[in-house]
């Protein structure tokens, strides 16, 4: 009890697009961005922001700020923003009250290596954690969504995030299979960036694709579905003047159906490879859909005509993975068979 009181214990997504940070007792604090806005002096590279505020001050600055993304495909790409993004998020975080360096929980892709693991486990201790755990993201996310996992029934998670596409099947509370598809949020975003460049000559960035996304996106080409359209301006290749398209779901289905099948045959495999008794239980009680890519619209169903299993996606589908990792770290000597080595 004292250490509660004298400590913050906080549990991190740290996601290849957002980064959220829940501390024990207050909830969801940070739920923002994973961007750091750098500008380079005199060929030295200076941090001025993290989060929603290097979001906003890119692009918006008399001199010329470079907006980068310190994970990539669910692990980290460059150590020194991610560690002062971290740091920032960690000092912002803790309350006023504490008197030691937290103990930190982060969760990694089922797929991480151990030198991406070992990556992320130095970053957080650098930032100023007193003690740092790791655990997958599926796990988390099955726990934070609420399933059973101690029952002696298998279950199935797949959660679709930024950079990775991960899967987790677990039964009597420990872990029968994970592992990662580095296919996720960040590619349906440059398939729908590479479909308009093909199909309409337009230059779109990875901001407008994901807007698009989010305004049109559907995972299902057949009839009957989401109706709302899109205008995007752009840069027409051709002749170097803005333009105008219109996009339709349709569009988006066609732009998007690569991703989908790659997603699609990941989890046909992870479930092939499956024992029987577990298979068995996989294709009677389905897989839940967690991550921001679950609330593609139409996902589920379109993933369940293909592979004629059910799909379920919970409420709040981005934040079961931090609240799964919470949940770790609250009952941490119960549940320290869940994580991982750095």
């Amino acid at each position: 009890m004292i250490s509660r009181v004298l400590s913050d214990d906080i549990a991190i997504d740290l996601g290849t697009a957002n980064t959220l940070v829940h501390v024990l007792g207050r909830g969801v604090v940070i739920d923002e961005p994973s961007v750091v806005a750098v500008q380079n002096r005199g060929g030295v590279r200076e941090i001025l922001a993290v989060g929603d505020r290097a979001r906003t001050i890119v692009g918006r600055t008399p001199e010329a700020v470079e907006a980068i993304h310190p994970l990539r495909d669910g692990v980290i790409a460059d150590f020194v923003a991610a560690e002062e993004m971290l740091r920032q998020f960690i000092r912002r975080a803790k309350s006023v009250f504490n008197l030691r360096r937290p103990r930190i929980l982060i969760c990694v892709p089922a797929g991480a290596t151990p030198v991406e693991r070992r990556a992320v486990y130095e970053t957080a201790v650098s930032a100023g954690a007193r003690r740092v755990y790791l655990v997958e993201e599926p796990v988390a996310a099955a726990l934070g969504a609420g399933l059973a996992i101690e029952e002696p029934v298998a279950q199935m998670v797949v959660d679709i995030g930024g950079g990775t596409t991960d899967i987790a099947v677990l039964s009597v509370g420990d872990v029968v299979l994970a592992r990662s598809l580095r296919c996720a949020g960040n590619a349906i975003d440059d398939a729908i960036t590479r479909y308009v460049r093909r199909e309409h000559q337009l230059l779109l960035s990875q901001a407008s694709a994901e807007r698009i996304k989010i305004g049109a996106g559907t995972a299902s080409k057949a009839p009957g579905g989401r109706a709302a359209e899109i205008r995007i301006r752009g840069r027409d290749l051709r002749h170097g003047k803005p333009k105008a398209v219109v996009l339709t779901p349709a569009d988006i289905a066609t732009a998007i159906e690569v991703c989908l099948t790659d997603i699609q045959e990941f989890i046909q495999r992870a479930i092939e490879d499956l024992p029987p008794e577990v298979r068995s239980d996989v294709l009677k009680r389905g897989v839940l859909l967690s991550g921001g890519g679950a609330l593609l619209q139409g996902l589920d169903a379109e993933l369940e005509r293909r592979l004629g299993v059910g799909f379920t996606v919970p409420e709040h589908p981005m934040q079961c993975v931090v609240a799964g990792t919470a949940r770790v770290l609250e009952t941490l000597s119960a549940r320290r068979h869940l994580l991982i080595e750095p």
